[in-house]
């Protein structure tokens, strides 16, 4: 289709097949090491994978933040990322990590209130702020949950900060892409799910993250959004789409800073 090779992201990354088996034994060295503060495989809804793991501070959380991983709404689950919350753990919040269904079994529209539903149930169990981050397709669901038809006001009321990173943030080009044969969208369900197209958000300080040796689309993606919502905007040096999401791990990050202060 006219434009896979512009939403491909693995075939310019040196190493990329090294990438996810790390991701998946730094994320069970974490989890392994965490102990009893692991709470893992809480159910949020009727599916087996809408379950989600939530990561406890040693004292009251200060707050809560929601990681939802990427993979474009067809690859991997909440297993691969705990480490990622090593940082905001360390400034004493709580981190969850939501699973959901994939494509082609359902659609990004059911992926995206499955994640509200996640938020929803998650936000029950630790009180205080909500921040949200999201890498790739998650930075798209991330966006999705500012939408006030989403999210019950109660919890989007609670929602402080929101960072995409990476995000897919117009759907409509991905209709141009063999990945659609998953996606079974047409330029409504497209326009719909995109987060450019929002009009009644909750408020809550957005910054859009991405990393500056990202494929030209993705850098086009983030900026869209940026331009679209009015917020912020940061370009990662030497970042690529794998590595961007690094900085999570590290409790003294700029990335850190932003969700959690």
């Amino acid at each position: 289709m006219t434009l896979d090779d512009a939403y491909a992201n693995g075939a310019y990354i040196d190493g990329a097949e090294t990438y996810p088996p790390r991701w998946a034994a730094e994320a069970q060295d974490f989890r392994d090491a965490l102990g009893d503060r692991a709470k893992l495989d809480l159910t949020y809804g009727p599916s087996a994978r809408n379950t989600f793991d939530l990561f406890l501070p040693e004292d009251d959380a200060k707050g809560l933040l929601i990681f939802v991983h990427g993979g474009y709404w067809r690859l991997f689950d909440k297993n691969s990322w705990s480490h990622l919350a090593a940082g905001a753990l360390a400034q004493g919040w709580a981190v969850a990590m939501p699973g959901y269904d994939l494509c082609p079994d359902v659609s990004i529209g059911d992926i995206s209130q499955q994640i509200a539903a996640a938020v929803t149930r998650i936000a029950k169990e630790v009180a205080g702020p909500i921040s949200l981050v999201g890498h790739s397709a998650g930075g798209h669901l991330v966006a999705r949950m500012l939408d006030k038809d989403l999210l019950a006001p109660e919890v989007g009321a609670r929602l402080r900060k929101v960072m995409p990173i990476s995000p897919v943030s117009d759907l409509r080009p991905l209709l141009q892409t063999s990945m659609n044969e998953d996606f079974k969208m047409d330029e409504a369900a497209a326009e719909a799910e995109s987060p450019i197209m929002m009009q009644d958000r909750y408020e809550a300080e957005v910054t859009v993250w991405v990393g500056a040796n990202e494929r030209p689309s993705f850098l086009d993606q983030a900026r869209w959004l940026a331009e679209a919502w009015d917020c912020g905007h940061v370009i990662d040096p030497a970042k690529h789409h794998f590595d961007v999401i690094d900085p999570l791990s590290d409790a003294d990050s700029e990335m850190v800073a932003f969700l959690t202060k």
